[in-house]
């Protein structure tokens, strides 16, 4: 399926889920949670690298999420964008997480096709798929802002728009963030391939 009718038809069920969370939020969160629920924990366990931990952030998240639908009005719901505000409480969440534990969010492996499609030689795929550990290494390298641009962008599969609004950062901030991000993994494997 082309990825741009996939984000229209995303775009389509929010805007739905949306309408119908401002008339009746206990009757329409558990379809919000159906349609978003994979995609978070995909993205949050990338950030943190633990599955446990991941299960217990995105619950927390349609927690926090529920509990401030509840105290909007139906105007303000109408409003949202609903995967920018869930991927802002996602991040919230890891970050107050990561404060609270004391560590940093630790990386788990990306697509790597997706980040580094250029070498696409089998002697690449073989090193991606054998070397996970070297992955998570690298990606916990990135500073934070290009680790977290790199798995909203190409785990969360969230646009630079939907990035920028979640990590309340401009635009373009966020494309460089993801670019930088991307050239010092490139690179980086090219030296592992090289060595």
């Amino acid at each position: 399926m082309d990825v741009r009718v996939l984000k229209d038809a995303n775009a389509d069920t929010d805007a739905r889920l949306v309408r119908r969370l401002a008339g009746d939020i206990d009757g329409t969160f558990e379809d919000l949670v159906r349609a978003h629920q994979d995609g978070l924990y995909s993205g949050i366990r990338r950030l943190v690298g633990d599955p446990e931990l991941a299960a217990d952030l995105s619950q927390d998240t349609f927690i926090r999420a529920y509990k401030a639908l509840c105290s909007y009005p139906p105007n303000r719901v109408r409003q949202l964008k609903l995967r920018d505000w869930l991927w802002t409480i996602a991040l919230n969440v890891v970050r107050s997480n990561a404060r609270q534990q004391g560590r940093r969010p630790r990386q788990s492996q990306l697509l790597v096709e997706k980040i580094v499609d250029a070498n696409s030689q089998p002697e690449t795929r073989a090193l991606n798929s054998e070397d996970e550990q070297w992955w998570r290494d690298e990606l916990s390298r990135l500073p934070a802002h290009q680790r977290t641009a790199v798995v909203l962008r190409y785990v969360g599969e969230l646009s630079y728009s939907e990035i920028a609004a979640a990590t309340k950062r401009p635009v373009g901030s966020v494309k460089s963030d993801v670019h930088r991000g991307l050239a010092v993994l490139a690179n980086r494997l090219k030296g592992k391939i090289q060595s």
